[in-house]
């Protein structure tokens, strides 16, 4: 029934599970519930789907920061303002590479002629 269950998370939001790791959830079973509960459930994942909550935070940060709401009280205890645009590039950064994972496809042995070399020629030197 776990195993349904997964299985159905993970055709339920495909786009966020990557086709070059096929087999990327595990589950794992313990009858044993922590005291005083009935039943306990525990989720670790590795997916693109982390790059959604970014975007809110960024966007979120975005509209703050462009008032300049708090910025005043970080300002005040040693920050500087361009600290903050640091982090947001960073941000974006870290969107940009979980997009770059979602997008990317499974590396096969027919893609090994098209890396031969960077300037595009088979030449060896």
């Amino acid at each position: 029934q776990v195993d349904e269950q997964m299985r159905n998370i993970q055709d339920k939001n495909s786009s966020y599970f990557v086709e070059w790791i096929p087999n990327c959830i595990k589950t794992a079973i313990c009858d044993i519930p922590p005291r005083g509960l009935k039943m306990a459930a525990a989720v670790i994942s590795n997916t693109t789907a982390i790059q959604e909550p970014f975007k809110r935070i960024s966007e979120a940060f975005g509209a703050m920061f462009k008032r300049k709401a708090y910025v005043h009280w970080y300002t005040g205890e040693g920050m500087e303002e361009f600290e903050f645009s640091e982090a947001q590039s960073g941000l974006h950064d870290l969107i940009s590479e979980y997009q770059q994972y979602q997008e990317a496809k499974a590396h096969t042995d027919d893609d090994d002629d098209d890396d031969d070399d960077v300037n595009g020629s088979d030449e060896e030197y």
